[in-house]
């Protein structure tokens, strides 16, 4: 599943983020998982969007490269 990045940040409600977040957080505690392996969780969503938004930037480069 691609991140909408087009889609407008007024199309949801501004708390929608922080409610899923506890949600999850709280989820993930109440599973058994510890603090350190919830921190291992938000490290790897954050490389895999940091990936996707590097891959984004990157993109439109690569391309004129090959073509000139």
């Amino acid at each position: 599943m691609a991140l909408p990045f087009d889609v407008k940040s007024t199309a949801h409600d501004p708390r929608a983020l922080t409610i899923l977040a506890k949600t999850i957080y709280r989820e993930l505690r109440a599973e058994g998982y510890a603090a350190n392996e919830v921190m291992t969780l938000a490290s790897e969503l954050l490389e895999l969007v940091a990936s996707e938004v590097k891959d984004r930037r990157d993109a439109p480069a690569s391309s004129a490269e090959i073509t000139t």
